[in-house]
């Protein structure tokens, strides 16, 4: 990244390197990373369950298990609504600060 034509042309303007690296190699490493952190923190959220069910902690996934297994079709629901809105909020979140990022992305 700091070969790039870019950072060639910004370190030929004269820019000081703090300058150099926040505004222009670090905005545009970070907006890949940001992708990869909303799909691994979506993960996570998925995660949740079989992490909970194997070790026997109680919250939202262990309480989506029990309830499959009861046959409590409107906690099932509920709980898979709770978690499709934390993931949406994630990438939404995620989208958002990609744009603030790189305004290429607003169109």
């Amino acid at each position: 990244m700091l070969q790039a034509e870019f950072v060639s042309f910004a370190r030929a303007k004269g820019l000081p390197r703090r300058l150099l690296l926040l505004r222009h190699v670090l905005r545009n490493a970070l907006v890949s990373t940001l992708t990869l952190l909303g799909i691994r923190i979506s993960g996570l959220v998925g995660g949740a369950v079989i992490t909970e069910t194997v070790f026997a902690i109680p919250g939202v996934g262990r309480l989506m298990i029990d309830s499959i297994f009861a046959r409590d079709y409107a906690v099932v629901q509920g709980v898979v609504l709770v978690i499709a809105i934390l993931v949406s909020l994630v990438f939404l979140a995620t989208d958002a600060l990609q744009a603030m990022l790189d305004p290429r992305v607003q169109a």
